[in-house]
């Protein structure tokens, strides 16, 4: 029987080295309005194509990014689940030290209050 279930997510580190470049988040921005060829994608970079595919083998590697060859071209395109599973884990943090944040400041009008009277 074969095993329908997704593939797992890729670690959470190399999500967040490959979005440590600014070259590498400006291809997964471009690629948020769509597939495009590499072509398309290193253009507005000042840098040989080898470099260049450099950066889309670690955005690759992380997962947030495939790439599929049709004879000479070769197209990529994101993958949100793989980039959402980052955004989850920022959204889990932001819950934590909003939550840490909200109990300080009902602390601090609790010692507030009790001075002003």
């Amino acid at each position: 029987m074969p095993n329908n279930s997704p593939p797992p997510a890729p670690p959470l580190d190399g999500i967040f080295q490959a979005l440590a470049d600014p070259t590498r988040r400006a291809v997964i921005q471009r690629l948020t309005a769509g597939p495009a060829t590499v072509s398309e994608l290193a253009g507005p970079f000042e840098m040989a194509l080898p470099s260049f595919l450099q950066h889309l083998k670690v955005l690759e590697d992380s997962g947030m990014v495939s790439s599929t060859k049709k004879g000479r071209v070769r197209t990529c395109e994101i993958d949100i689940q793989n980039l959402s599973a980052a955004g989850g884990w920022i959204d889990h943090q932001r819950a934590i030290w909003e939550s840490r944040l909200g109990r300080l400041d009902n602390y601090l009008n609790e010692i507030q209050s009790t001075e002003n009277d």
